[in-house]
């Protein structure tokens, strides 16, 4: 459990500076695959990546259609 908070923490402060609550879950997600495949060489982390991209597709209308929304109401 240590690694896995040591391992969100480095992406906080490196990676993204400021993790919205609004998509706070989505953050998560992305760290908890990282986490499982961190014993794997890259090659093969790349190949499980690009498996989870098919059949997916997140637009930047559907990513923002909730918090336009929010911001409406």
């Amino acid at each position: 459990m240590e690694s896995f908070w040591a391992l969100l923490k480095r992406g906080y402060y490196g990676i993204y500076h400021k993790m919205s609550p609004e998509h706070l879950q989505r953050y998560a997600d992305e760290f908890v695959g990282r986490h499982n495949v961190r014993r794997l060489d890259t090659v093969t982390q790349m190949e499980k990546v690009a498996e989870g991209f098919v059949g997916k597709r997140l637009t930047y209308n559907m990513l923002i259609r909730k918090v336009d929304s929010i911001a409406r109401t």
